[in-house]
Order: structure tokens, then C-alpha cells, then sequence
């Protein structure tokens, strides 16, 4: 963890000590819309002026994946290109009696060999239309401001039923989305296709290649794609021939300009000045504490089980949590020197002094930091009391404590009752496990870093000692940790409010504490909600369509340059070669996460030459995972997989002089499918021969 703070850390001191910068739209980043494509930018920045044919050939070529990834259809016959990382966790219950697709990856042999994934599913991105001027003309004729969430929420309903009758917009589903928190909005139809077979998948050691230590690093090697093909209604591989990526095997070159189509989840892009520092100063900075701590523990643990042989898939599977929450430190503590850097967060505060100077309402920012400011009291409770399995099960207990008193003086129902009683007395079971009692301590440590100043939540809970004297002494004196005396106290209904077990008392001091911290948000969250619409539309006014919408997990379209950096005191290149990859691989004495299946040993020349990654300036964020990187000629050049750890602050800013987008190279794909898996029909097909 040491190590991964100091990346970060070393990343942002060079980035913060460069000249400072004007704020820019592109600040907002990149992520345009198909509704309101910048065609003029893009003919004045690279010469290209792609025509409605280009934009419809793209958006229908494109997928979401499932509900997590992106996609792309890259031949006629329904061939789907997604990330290795978007597939593993599916592709388990396509294995037969002795396959291991982590350590011999799938290649299927013929169509009739291609495997069916019953919960796997794509969606394409059929129609679209803006239906802005609808909506605010059913808001105007209630004389209803734009703000009022509900009133908005029911326009848009019924929008969306006038376009349901219509026949071109027939068996789609529907999605209206909000843009610039209700400056614009949307109307989507897709069309799905359930029927999702795989096709070929490499192991795990190729798709996770370099582990969690390369993890939004660059220079990468990494093969981290997954075919799979959608076969329609009759049981046929579906007819794509319309809309599909041809793949380019040569891919781009360096200043070629490259296109990102995919879904990207959520970026916070236009959150005022104090959110950001209430980010800052709050919630990232008590949540990375919160996965810093745990991550920690999971490594301890890894290390006992991993010298036990019979424990090896226990330890597998801690270890994948682990990484996990090691790719949530990383991200949430990217953001968070992000955060810290005054030249990222001097251009969010020039930007919002531009805005707020041409504003109509100014105070629209004071109230939303006036609102925020009462929230900071509750921030503690809300992020450390909130019920999880990684809190340990004293916490989850006392979650259910308080239900289960809550049900006794509301008469609650037997059945409630009893469920919630079991519930108890099982998770009372694990109290025994030192490690429940670690977990504990390490919360209330937590919580003693965190608590707003002159809050003595804690002060009352210990009484007088110190943390861990308090926590072994309620360890030890619980009688919720033994079956026979849990029982006995729960069934003491009418007694209960009378007990002082430890455990209890924590229960009704904590708990309530969440619930009012909780309540606090939720409560005003409407109103927030309205604030953040109004200073949304205030910039919207300023900059229209030329500033492009925070992502919601919709298809957009990213623009970008195929190009190297700057760090470390040297170059990365724009692209990798496998050559790199089996340098990782003998460097780290062939060990994992750098280790090598058998049937990658030996490689010929062709292979080691040829291209596996390359990075760009596009603008991507968790969702473009699977995204197709496309041409000017709308041909597939790379797959999407990752960005690079300068890249992180991107959930609030974009930044193009060190972000960089981390792609497979359609090189790399076909070179590994044609030397190491011999897959001649599958190189056949995307060659579209």
C-alpha cells in the first residue's frame, strides 16, 4: 500500500509542479453524445467530418455488455469483442467436468462448440432522440420549474409512453436519461439479444496479466479481450452485416486521431468547488482509510492460507477480493490526490468563477454549500456505521439488534421476529473468530480518525477505556456470542429494553447514530439534488452542447490521438510489444501475476514482434471496459481495458496531457490467436475472409 501512495503521489507532484493551466470545456471532458456530436470540432482538430451514416454504422456496431461492460459486434456474423475481465466472472459455469478456464483458457472449435451463457445478455443502441423541448413544454404548460424532481420524473413517463405506442419504437426497451442535470434529455430504445455464446477466452494469466502491481500502470502487456457471438431467435448466429467493426490489424499510428464507442458508469464532473473539497476532506479520504485497512488485513490472512495446500482456492478467493478492493485504493486514492493538487482544483475553480459570474443566480452555489456544510456532522456515522461484512459481524449484529427492537415495540410479526432472532444467535456463532475482534478495533479506530470534532459518540461507548480494552471486554462478556444465552436473552421480549449486555447498549447507541446520519442525507437530497440542477443548467446556458454530459452508463462517443507520455523520468512509447510482455515474465523469475501457461513458452519471432498494447488521449471511465477503439474509417483498431494511474482524478476533471487510455492492440489480438491458439478460423473471420 506503501508503494501504491508513493506512485501516486510521485504522480501528482511532477503533474502539480508544471505551469499552471486555464480552465478549458474539455475540463468536462470528452464524452459526447450521439445526439449532439461535435462534427465541427472534430473537422477542426483532425480534419474528419464524418457524415450520419458514420455515426449510425458505429452506435449500432456497439454494445453494452450485460450490465457492467462494454461491447462491440466486430464481424457478420454476430462476433462480439468485450474484455477478459468483463467475462471471467461468467464464464465459470460454461466449463465441463476437468476444464479450468483460468489455466487452459477456451477456444471453440467449430460454431457448434461455441457455449451459451444463460445470464449474459447485449444491448444495442437501436434509436435515439433528444426529447428535451417535450419535456420542458409539459413542465411549462404546470407551470412547473425544471428543478422540481417529481414533477420532471412525470414528464418524462410520459414522454416515454407517447414514443412506446409508436411502431418504430416497438419491443425496444426504453431508458430516458438526464443531461446536465436536466438541461437536456434523452429518449434510448434498445434492442437485446440474450442468446450469448462464448467463442474464445485466454487464460487467466494472459487476461490479468501483471496482476494487481500493473493495475492503471503503462507500459502494459496485457491480453485482456474475450470473443463471444449473439445468435438470434432460430438459434442462427445473428446477421451483423449491416453494422459491425472490421477489425484493422495494423491499428493506428501514433497522432492518428482514435475513437472511442462505449458506455462509460458515472464520472462527477460538475460538482461545485465544495463538493469537491467536501470529497476531499470527507468521503474519499474516509473510505480509502476504510479499503486501506481491510486490504491490509485480506493480505495477512492470504499470506497463513497460501502455506496451507488444502486451503489454495480459500486463498484464491481472498485473493481476489483482495484485489478487489486494492483496484478501490488505487482509484479512490487517485481521485483523492487528484483532489489535492492545486492546479487540477485551480482550474475547477476558475471554470466555476467563469460560470458564476454569468450566472442569473449566484447564491445557487452558497445554498448548495450551506446544505453540505450541515451534512459534515452526520459524514462519520453514515460511511463507517453503514452495514457490511467487511465491518465484521459485531456491527452487522448490532444492525440486527436494533431491528429486532424495533420490532418488538412496533409488534412486529413472529415470523420477522424469529427470522431476525436467528440471524442473531448465527452471526453470534462467528464472534469467536479473532478476527471479528480485530475487525472491531480496527472500526473504532476508524471512527476515532473520523468523528466530526465535539461529537462524543465514542466518548459514551468506551466509557472511560481505551479501544481495546473496551473491545475485549465485550468480547468477553457478550452473551450474544453464545447460542444457549443469545436464545434465552432474545426470548426475554418484554425484558429486553431492561438488559446492558455490551453488545446491546453499543447496538442502541451506534445504530441510531447511522439512522440519523442516513436520514439527514436522504432528507435534504432532494433538495441538493434541485441545487445541483439549477447550477447544472446555469453552465449548460454558458456552454450548451459544447461542454458533453456527465457519463451515466449510456453510449457515447470519445475522441482522442494515439500518443505517449512523459513519466518516470522518461518515455513511455505509445505502443507495447510482446517482446515487453516476456521481459515481465523472465524480470519476475516467471512468477505470478507475471507467470506464463505452457503453451506460451517458445514463442516465435512473428509473436514477439507484433503490437499487445498502446495507449491514447481518449476520455474513458469504469463502463468502457470492452469499448471499441475505432478509425477514422470507423474499422476496429483496439479494445478498451484500462487507464493509466494519471488518468484517475478523471472522475472529476479530464485532463489529456498525462491521461491516457489503455487499449489492446487489434494486432496483439490476431497475433495471439494466430501463433499461440492456432485459431485460423477465428483470424479468418475478423479478417472478414
Amino acid at each position: 500500500m506503501k508503494r501504491i501512495l508513493f506512485t501516486l503521489l510521485s504522480v501528482f507532484m511532477i503533474t502539480g509542479l508544471s505551469a499552471q493551466k486555464e480552465h478549458s470545456p474539455f475540463d468536462f471532458g470528452k464524452m459526447w453524445t450521439f445526439e449532439n456530436p461535435p462534427k465541427e470540432w472534430f473537422e477542426k482538430e483532425y480534419g474528419f467530418t464524418p457524415d450520419d451514416q458514420w455515426f449510425e454504422k458505429v452506435r449500432m456496431s456497439s454494445l453494452r455488455f450485460a450490465s457492467w461492460c462494454s461491447a462491440s459486434f466486430v464481424s457478420p456474423d454476430g462476433l462480439i469483442m468485450t474484455n477478459h475481465h468483463c467475462s471471467r466472472d461468467v464464464v465459470g459455469a460454461l466449463q465441463k467436468e476437468g476444464e479450468n478456464f483460468d489455466t487452459q483458457g477456451f477456444i471453440a472449435s467449430s460454431r457448434s462448440d461455441e457455449r451459451r451463457a444463460e445470464n449474459v445478455f447485449v444491448e444495442q443502441l437501436n434509436k435515439t432522440v433528444d426529447i428535451t423541448a417535450e419535456v420542458k413544454q409539459i413542465l411549462m404548460d404546470q407551470d412547473t420549474d425544471i428543478a422540481n424532481l417529481e414533477a420532471r420524473a412525470a414528464a418524462l413517463q410520459a414522454v416515454q409512453d407517447k414514443y412506446a405506442a409508436m411502431p418504430d419504437w416497438k419491443d425496444l426497451r426504453m431508458q430516458t436519461v438526464t443531461y446536465y442535470s436536466g438541461g437536456k434529455f434523452s429518449l434510448y430504445g434498445y434492442k437485446k439479444f440474450s442468446d450469448i455464446r462464448l467463442v474464445w477466452i485466454p487464460e487467466l494469466d494472459l487476461g490479468l496479466y501483471g496482476g494487481d502491481p500493473d493495475n492503471f500502470t503503462y507500459p502494459r502487456y496485457n491480453l485482456d479481450c474475450t470473443f463471444w457471438r449473439a445468435y438470434d431467435d432460430d438459434g442462427q448466429p445473428l446477421n451483423t452485416s449491416a453494422h459491425y467493426l472490421q477489425f484493422n490489424e495494423a491499428g493506428a499510428k501514433e497522432g492518428e486521431p482514435t475513437f472511442v464507442v462505449g458506455n462509460p458508469g458515472r464520472t462527477e464532473r460538475y460538482r461545485t468547488v465544495d463538493q469537491l473539497i467536501w470529497d476531499r476532506d470527507f468521503r474519499y479520504k474516509m473510505d480509502l482509510r476504510f479499503r486501506t485497512n481491510r486490504h491490509a488485513l485480506m493480505m495477512e490472512e492470504y499470506e497463513e492460507l497460501k502455506k496451507d495446500p488444502s486451503k489454495t482456492f480459500e486463498a484464491q478467493e481472498l485473493l481476489s477480493t483482495a484485489f478487489s478492493i486494492s483496484n478501490g485504493i488505487k482509484a479512490y486514492g487517485g481521485i483523492l490526490e487528484g483532489l489535492h493538487n492545486p492546479e487540477l482544483l485551480g482550474r475547477k475553480k476558475s471554470m466555476e468563477a467563469e460560470i458564476k459570474s454569468k450566472s442569473s443566480n449566484p447564491s445557487y452555489w452558497n445554498d448548495l454549500s450551506a446544505a453540505y456544510k450541515k451534512l459534515e456532522p452526520h459524514t462519520w456515522s453514515l460511511i463507517h456505521l453503514g452495514p457490511s461484512g467487511l465491518r465484521g459481524s459485531a456491527l452487522l449484529m448490532m444492525h440486527e439488534l436494533n431491528k429486532y427492537e424495533d420490532l418488538i415495540a412496533n409488534d412486529g410479526s413472529e415470523e420477522d421476529l424469529k427470522a431476525s432472532k436467528e440471524n442473531i444467535v448465527n452471526m453470534g456463532k462467528t464472534l469467536s473468530d479473532p478476527k471479528e475482534k480485530r475487525l472491531f478495533k480496527m472500526l473504532l479506530n476508524e471512527i476515532k480518525e473520523d468523528i466530526y470534532p465535539g461529537d462524543n459518540t465514542l466518548t459514551k461507548l468506551l466509557s472511560g477505556m481505551s479501544i481495546d480494552s473496551y473491545v475485549d471486554k465485550l468480547f468477553e462478556k457478550t452473551k450474544y456470542s453464545n447460542e444457549k444465552k443469545a436464545n434465552k436473552c432474545l426470548s426475554k421480549t418484554k425484558k429486553l429494553h431492561k438488559q446492558k449486555d455490551m453488545l446491546l447498549q453499543a447496538s442502541r447507541l451506534l445504530i441510531p447514530k447511522y439512522q440519523a446520519a442516513g436520514n439527514a442525507f436522504q432528507s435534504t437530497g432532494g433538495a441538493r439534488r434541485a441545487l445541483e440542477a439549477k447550477i447544472a443548467n446555469e453552465a449548460f446556458n454558458v456552454y450548451g452542447t459544447d461542454l458533453p454530459p456527465d457519463a451515466t452508463f449510456t453510449l457515447r462517443i470519445s475522441d482522442g490521438v494515439v500518443k505517449g507520455y512523459e513519466y518516470n523520468g522518461t518515455e513511455a512509447p505509445y505502443k507495447t510489444t510482446y517482446f515487453g510482455l516476456y521481459d515481465r515474465h523472465f524480470s519476475n523469475d516467471k512468477e505470478n501475476p507475471w507467470s506464463l501457461p505452457e503453451r506460451w513458452q517458445n514463442p516465435p519471432m512473428e509473436l514477439l514482434k507484433a503490437p499487445i498494447n498502446f495507449v491514447s488521449t481518449n476520455d474513458i471511465i469504469g463502463g468502457n471496459s470492452g469499448s471499441p477503439m475505432i478509425n477514422a474509417k470507423g474499422e476496429c483498431v483496439g479494445l478498451i481495458f484500462d487507464g493509466n494511474i494519471e488518468s484517475l482524478p478523471g472522475n472529476f476533471i479530464f485532463d489529456e496531457e498525462y491521461n491516457r487510455t489503455v487499449s489492446v492492440h487489434a494486432g496483439g489480438i490476431m497475433a495471439a490467436l494466430r501463433y499461440i491458439y492456432k485459431a485460423d478460423h477465428l483470424v479468418k473471420e475478423l479478417a472478414g475472409k
